[in-house]
């Protein structure tokens, strides 16, 4: 039986038969059938890298439950996983969080690159020392500073820190993670850089048989320097995938004070934070706020739809340090900092807790 003449082979005797003088036209028939051949040679081999690509974004994840809520997480790892860039903490991304068949977090973002800063779902969580990677100052160019819940990262030579550039990793620190029906808890244990060591503990754990999630922390410094850092929560709420607007109100239970000119688009009430108008594609608003007190009984901050009917009560066992409150039309985000001392040798520990409910009509 003959062999079956490969596309090369083919286009090669076109180019023999359109040098032939007197059979264009059979010549064109015959580009034609081989254009349509390659046409469809094409089709076939992007569908099939389509679906090898469907396959490669298996991100690892996992899901917990406790018959209210049923939450997915994107674990951390460092070749496959879903987010990759150096400015948030690898643990504890949340892409799903149902109750009572509402949703309450998800992919508020366009552009997905999984070096991108901020290509990540929440609650997701930032460590910060000034302002900086933790021993950013000190180290020179070439040199590693620390991310905490990242690892190690090379500074290159630049005139400041970028809190949004992705920086190259050295050491991605060792992860173990333990699941269970109802809880994912996450360890990264960082050796020796420049002086900075830890063991940082992350506990995703539902309330058995109530709408709560709990957020448990712990920090080790196993290193020979002290640890001075802060942490804020970014959690990119999407309460229904319902658009930044008047239907939000974020509550707090202090005066709350934008420091911002917010130009109309949103004011604050008292106790409240409103919207005026609903935000449109591309518009951002940021605000730094004030009025909270030293103690943890004002972390205490409630997002709500009107028109979802839904909200979320945030909580701490630790004070706010600093707030911030950022938005686009697709995510809500009041961001609450607290402040970690830990001496080496020592361990500090916080928690943030979460409570969803419905409400009344």
């Amino acid at each position: 039986m003959g062999t079956a003449p490969t596309l090369k082979a083919i286009n090669a005797g076109l180019v023999k038969r359109a040098a032939v003088p007197g059979s264009k036209t059979k010549t064109k028939a015959a580009v034609l059938r081989v254009h349509r051949a390659k046409r469809s040679t094409v089709k076939a081999t992007t569908i099939l890298l389509l679906a090898l690509a469907c396959a490669a974004a298996d991100y690892p994840e996992a899901q917990i439950l406790n018959g209210v809520l049923q939450v997915k997480l994107l674990l951390p790892d460092a070749q496959n996983g879903y987010y990759r860039g150096t400015r948030f903490d690898w643990s504890g991304a949340i892409s799903s969080l149902q109750f009572k068949d509402h949703e309450y977090f998800g992919k508020w973002f366009d552009r997905y690159d999984p070096r991108i800063h901020d290509a990540i779902m929440g609650p997701v969580e930032e460590f910060l020392t000034n302002g900086m990677g933790l021993g950013y100052e000190e180290a020179k160019a070439g040199q590693s500073f620390v991310k905490i819940g990242v690892g190690a990262v090379r500074k290159p030579a630049e005139p400041a820190f970028r809190q949004f550039n992705t920086y190259d990793i050295t050491d991605n620190g060792k992860w173990t993670i333990n699941k269970t029906a109802g809880l994912v808890e996450f360890t990264q244990e960082l050796s020796d850089t420049r002086g900075y060591a830890y063991i940082y503990k992350k506990t995703v754990r539902l309330v058995p048989g109530k709408p709560e999630m709990v957020l448990e922390h712990s920090l080790r410094n196993t290193g020979k320097k002290p640890i001075s850092t802060s942490v804020y929560e970014h959690n990119f709420y999407m309460l229904d995938h319902q658009p930044a607007g008047p239907d939000f109100t974020v509550r707090f239970p202090f005066e709350v004070h934008a420091q911002a000119n917010l130009h109309g688009t949103a004011e604050a009430r008292g106790k409240e934070f409103t919207y005026l108008k609903e935000l449109p594609d591309r518009q951002s608003l940021y605000t730094a706020m004030d009025g909270f007190s030293d103690t943890p009984r004002d972390y205490d901050i409630r997002v709500e739809n009107r028109k979802a009917g839904i909200g979320v009560r945030q909580t701490s066992d630790r004070p706010m340090a600093k707030l911030v409150f950022w938005s686009i039309r697709t995510t809500v985000c009041p961001e609450a900092y607290i402040d970690l001392d830990a001496e080496p040798g020592k361990e500090v520990k916080w928690r943030i807790s979460y409570e969803f409910y419905t409400l009344p009509q």
